[in-house]
């Protein structure tokens, strides 16, 4: 799972509205200590001297993260970055290399994207791809100081700052802040009187002052209400809700029943209900709102089964067509929360299946769910989640393998599912004799059968000795038991291939190929990242290796596709477009096309118990689906190319809600008449039709 405090692109900056441009002369120490799950798991030391800054940043959760050294030089006059060098290795050990500089000619800079120069002063303010949390206090007085409060920014974009009022931690009142436009997600900040960073909080997560850790879990529930506030107020502007029938008229339905399109027909819903699948002549009713389809193709709508919901990502699932998730491990009372807000309509988000996280406890425990420190307390967890109605436990890296059949054993006798990672020094075979109904992560099946029996994968090893995979023999002994026993006893899969594709084919100055055909896309924050090598890279012989046994993971899935192994298509990531891509990847590894887009939609209804209302495209069935340009089974990547999404009757516009968040649309909306009249509701988004030119421009709406 992703740490949101971890977003490269979460950092750098100072100045301050109001305030003193310049940092004091004096000499000072500033000390932020990184806060996840109650527990401190890393820290950020800034050391000021005059204009000058030496920062130290080291987080190690779920057994990684950065560990980084930066050096500042700040304009006496401005008090931003005239130099800023930054070096160490990233959250999975890859090596960074950073660098910045502006002389009276303009400014040159070097990332993982390359090298970069713009001559003049327009774009004062540089934002550092690996910067720690710190400098988002000096982006902070940077937009305090302009009068708009927006600073066009280098390498792209620009920076916004929102005012939020206070926030209490403790017997102190703080000043709070939304700073926008440096990823998808915007961060917030909090500023004392003197304008110095007193913390950046999140739902998942809070960096604070030294000496104020106590108040970490106050911080993360005033982060949780700011992020409902401002996702309400999303809901209520890209939401399209009518009381009339909705009529989609010509249009053709994906069946994955069959693999194949309808002829071409009309849709109408009802409320949350699919009312009717009609012939295209079939005339409309009077006060009908009426959608033209234009020929595109409707498809159910899809699952992504290994999910981490937050707020933003909810709301990036519905734009991608995603209408239900399964959320493998989260914050428990955050997820409960979100479910709750979701299923009321208060903010936008797919249905939500819910597993409950378990792990052991250890120096490299991931702070997520519930973390257990014996058996007996592996025990309580799983009963606190059957409690609440979680359909599986999900168990992690330092769980103890002689706990599992107790465990599993538990769990079934309560009604849940056992899924999870391969804990540390044990395989999938074993997991499976102990109770698995399914397993997560391709590698945490291949990693059985390339480790020694003492290796550590609660390390960044259960990545990069994927580097070992690429000479597998999958007619070997070792994978030949593995997929004898997945079949023989019924059990799942979930692949995640597309992370394991992030991981491993990611490199510096290239897109990486999960985001290849829509990079230009996305804002400048996620394209940094995006071009930037995740495992580390030494050579050619390391990139050939991880080559090499990225393509035995293509083979691996069509190998447990074509065993009759149920596929369960999940990303690990929260962008919504990652799922996409993950099908994708299905269809590279040679499964049939019209069989990929039954896993995406109809499979894992099935295997959740819901194909009754969810899965296709039916009469009563609930209205979760999504508008596409093209055909799907002859270009899957028209599944990008969506126009209006349907999830739960309530209508979306993706090119609205990528407009809000920084991403260039991929499709308009479709052309949309409502009809006047008493109890009638027009407030629909009147599109032009689609043959016309419209450009959707990248807007940071909030």
């Amino acid at each position: 799972m992703t740490f949101p405090l971890l977003r490269a692109g979460l950092l750098a900056g100072t100045i301050l509205a109001g305030l003193a441009l310049t940092l004091p002369a004096a000499a000072g120490i500033e000390r932020l200590s990184v806060i996840a799950g109650g527990e401190k798991v890393g820290f950020v030391e800034a050391v000021i001297d005059g204009d000058s800054v030496t920062i130290r940043h080291d987080v190690k959760n779920n057994g990684r993260g950065p560990t980084m050294a930066e050096t500042l030089v700040l304009d006496p006059a401005t008090g931003l970055p005239q130099q800023w060098v930054l070096s160490g290795t990233s959250t999975f050990g890859s090596p960074v290399t950073e660098r910045f500089t502006r002389d009276g000619t303009g400014a040159a800079w070097a990332d993982s994207m390359g090298q970069g120069r713009a001559a003049g002063h327009d774009r004062p303010l540089y934002v550092g791809q690996y910067a720690s949390p710190w400098a988002l206090g000096l982006y902070a007085r940077a937009l305090l100081r302009d009068g708009d409060r927006r600073i066009p920014t280098l390498p792209a974009g620009e920076l916004s700052l929102e005012e939020l009022g206070k926030v209490d931690a403790g017997k102190v009142s703080y000043d709070a802040y939304l700073i926008k436009g440096i990823d998808l997600e915007p961060s917030i900040v909090l500023l004392d009187g003197d304008g110095g960073l007193f913390a950046e909080i999140s739902a998942g997560g809070v960096v604070v002052r030294e000496g104020h850790e106590d108040t970490a879990d106050t911080l993360r529930h005033a982060a949780e209400r700011i992020e409902a506030d401002r996702h309400v107020s999303l809901q209520q502007r890209l939401a399209h809700r009518f009381d009339q029938p909705v009529r989609i008229r010509d249009v053709r339905i994906f069946q994955p029943e069959t693999g194949t399109l309808s002829d071409p027909v009309s849709v109408v819903t009802f409320r949350n209900r699919i009312a009717a699948v009609q012939p295209l002549d079939t005339p409309a009713t009077p006060g009908e709102v009426l959608v033209e389809g234009e020929g595109g193709t409707l498809m159910p709508g899809l699952h992504d089964m290994h999910a981490h919901v937050s707020l933003q990502s909810a709301l990036l699932y519905v734009a991608a067509g995603v209408t239900s998730v399964r959320d493998m491990g989260n914050g428990n009372d955050v997820l409960l929360n979100l479910t709750d807000q979701i299923e009321a309509g208060r903010v936008a988000g797919p249905r939500i299946v819910r597993n409950g996280f378990i792990e052991g406890r250890s120096p490299y425990s991931a702070r997520n769910g519930i973390v257990a420190d014996s058996q007996m307390a592996a025990l309580d967890a799983v009963r606190w989640y059957a409690a609440r109605g979680y359909r599986q436990i999900k168990i992690y890296n330092s769980v103890n393998p002689e706990w599992v059949p107790v465990m599993a054993e538990e769990a079934h006798r309560l009604g849940m599912g056992v899924t999870g990672h391969i804990p540390a020094f044990t395989n999938a075979d074993a997991m499976i004799r102990a109770g698995y109904d399914e397993v997560t992560h391709v590698n945490q099946v291949m990693l059985g059968w390339v480790l020694k029996p003492d290796e550590d994968t609660r390390t960044p090893l259960r990545l990069t000795a994927m580097a070992r995979t690429g000479g597998l023999d999958l007619d070997g002994p070792a994978v030949r038991r593995t997929l004898a026993s997945m079949v023989e006893r019924g059990v799942a899969h979930d692949p995640t291939a597309v992370t394991l594709e992030l991981l491993m084919l990611s490199r510096n100055r290239v897109a990486c190929p999960c985001v290849a055909d829509y990079i230009d896309h996305l804002p400048i924050g996620l394209q940094r990242r995006r071009m930037n090598a995740i495992a580390p890279i030494r050579d050619a012989a390391d990139d050939a290796a991880y080559q090499a046994g990225f393509r035995k993971v293509l083979e691996v899935l069509k190998l447990f596709h074509d065993s009759g192994i149920r596929l369960l298509p999940g990303t690990d990531d929260h962008t919504g477009l990652s799922l996409h891509r993950e099908l994708e990847l299905y269809a590279k590894a040679g499964i049939p096309v019209a069989e990929v887009l039954r896993l995406g939609t109809l499979g894992p209804a099935e295997y959740l118990g819901r194909d009754q209302q969810l899965g296709s495209i039916a009469r009563d069935k609930l209205a979760d689906f999504f508008l596409v340009d093209g055909n799907p089974l002859e270009e899957l990547g028209a599944i990008r190319r969506i126009r209006m999404v349907v999830k739960d009757g309530v209508v979306y516009y993706p090119a609205e809600i990528y407009d809000a968040v920084g991403i260039r649309p991929f499709a308009p909306p479709p052309r949309v008449t409502v009809p006047d009249g008493p109890g009638r509701r027009a407030d629909a988004l009147q599109a032009p039709p689609h043959d016309h030119a419209h450009e959707y421009g990248v807007q940071t709406a909030y």
